[in-house]
């Protein structure tokens, strides 16, 4: 079997030891070995990284614009092909995979683009014969721990701007998906960046992760992950005076009023959701509806879940794959327990699938499941699951939907489905999220345009589009006696 290296300083290291990369469709299929680092992997990697940035810092943007524009073309070309990888590592469905391969392909371009668009500020002084220009400049060596949920498309939207504005990077990618990571690194080997710009870490986020964040050579942390860990980090960083950029969890609402229109109603309710295996940030697990509309939409949505089809992700056909490990699989179920046993009704699902059927392949996979009579304080309706599972919460009147909505720690992502024009441009400024959805799923977002919520969903600059120099740079003001 393959075994999968670190790349430290330009070269495919080995670990200390390795770990199977198994398929939570097919337990049975162990996709490859790869490399676990410690402490000294990070200590070589940040070191390769030190000593490669002056020269990085400094170079052409035609040269950082031709590697990422490199990167990205290969991403594009190999789509299917890395595609396929990701559904089998991480258990979404193949089209969905392949989908988010291209955005990663996209983002690279994207940012190849920014390199060439780098500007600054040119202003007379309140002084006679003074100059000022504002410029930026890539802030050093940049750490950035990745995900499982989005194993390509985040490490792609956190590598490309830090190369792009001439940082160097060290990633520690989620140790249950290390296999698209490894596939991107490779190519990103390969594209012509000088060795020791970009490194690889692979290991346990206990081990890699807190050496990254505790390193002196560090000058940034780009985190997202889970709510305790990156408040964690957060504080180590505030500590050592690192840059901190950290994407966190999610309770995101889904507003349903009486006038909405019931057919896109529960297609964007059921996207929002269920699909991905609900294991998206931006996805909906709060279902807020209106008196009048809420026996027709329950009804109507589990009338949706019933077409909803649980198997393989890479099987032709497939709407939603498998949970992605057993322990995020007995969370999700847990949480429906909890739930019930709080007082809410199970109305569909909710239960595990024991394997893909007419298969035989034994997966970690899980019905969608629905609770309804649910009520806000619940369990949950306050904490993440990040699986299938929705609750819906009756209200009075609009009034009360975006009060319930906004009476949440989290504040990513809210979505509103109404007809009324007054409605939707009222919540689209007073939801309290970061990004606001008004008749679309609240999952699905453009990689050229901030990412990024309010309260305990974000911290710091925004990531992707243009805003992403907020993070990867530093503004200097220099002065000149004309």
């Amino acid at each position: 079997m393959t075994t999968h290296n670190n790349l430290i300083n330009g070269s495919w290291t080995p670990g200390k030891t390795t770990s199977p990369n198994t398929n939570p469709s097919d337990l049975s299929d162990v996709i490859g070995q790869y490399a676990q680092g410690d402490a000294s992997d990070v200590d070589a990697a940040v070191a390769a990284a030190t000593a490669a940035f002056p020269a990085w810092s400094v170079s052409g943007i035609q040269a950082r614009h031709d590697a990422l524009d490199k990167i990205g073309h290969e991403i594009l070309a190999r789509k299917e092909e890395l595609g396929d990888l990701l559904a089998r590592e991480e258990g979404k469905t193949r089209p969905e995979a392949i989908g988010e391969v291209a955005r990663a392909g996209q983002i690279f371009k994207f940012f190849a683009g920014e390199c060439l668009r780098l500007a600054g500020e040119s202003l007379p002084s309140v002084r006679p014969g003074i100059g000022v220009e504002i410029t930026r400049e890539p802030i050093g060596v940049v750490g950035l721990i990745t995900p499982w949920n989005f194993p390509i498309a985040i490490p792609a939207w956190k590598i490309a701007p830090a190369l792009a504005f001439g940082n160097c990077v060290v990633i520690k990618p989620a140790d249950l998906v290390p296999g698209s990571a490894w596939a991107l690194a490779d190519i990103i080997h390969r594209s012509g960046i000088p060795a020791g710009v970009f490194n690889l870490v692979m290991g346990r986020g206990r081990i890699i992760g807190d050496a990254l964040v505790q390193h002196p050579d560090v000058a940034a942390i780009s985190f997202t992950g889970s709510v305790g860990v990156g408040r964690g980090i957060a504080e180590a960083c505030v500590k050592s005076g690192k840059k901190v950029q950290l994407e966190m969890g999610g309770k995101n609402p889904q507003v349903v009023l009486d006038d909405a229109d019931l057919a896109q109603a529960v297609e964007l309710s059921a996207q929002s959701c269920f699909y991905s295996t609900g294991q998206r940030c931006t996805a909906s697990s709060r279902l807020i509806v209106t008196d009048k509309i809420y026996p027709a939409f329950v009804q109507a949505l589990q009338e949706r879940m019933a077409k909803i089809k649980v198997g393989d992700a890479r099987a032709a056909g497939t709407d939603i794959g498998p949970v992605v490990s057993q322990a995020q699989l007995e969370q999700d179920l847990s949480y429906v327990e909890i739930a019930k046993a709080e007082g809410a009704v199970l109305a569909a699902g909710g239960s595990r699938i024991a394997c893909h059927t007419g298969s035989g392949k034994e997966g970690f996979f899980m019905q969608p499941a629905l609770l309804v009579d649910s009520t806000p304080q619940m369990r949950i309706n306050r904490e993440e699951v990040f699986g299938p599972v929705a609750s819906v919460i009756r209200v009075q009147n609009y009034e009360e939907a975006l009060a319930v909505a906004n009476d949440t720690a989290f504040g990513l992502s809210a979505g509103i489905a109404t007809t009324s024009l007054k409605y939707a441009s009222h919540f689209k400024r007073h939801a309290q999220a970061g990004m606001v959805m008004v008749n679309l799923p609240t999952a699905g977002v453009d990689y050229h345009v901030p990412f990024g919520g309010r309260k305990g969903s974000s911290y710091g600059p925004r990531e992707q589009g243009r805003y992403a120099q907020e993070f990867y740079t530093t503004v200097k003001t220099a002065y000149t006696l004309a």
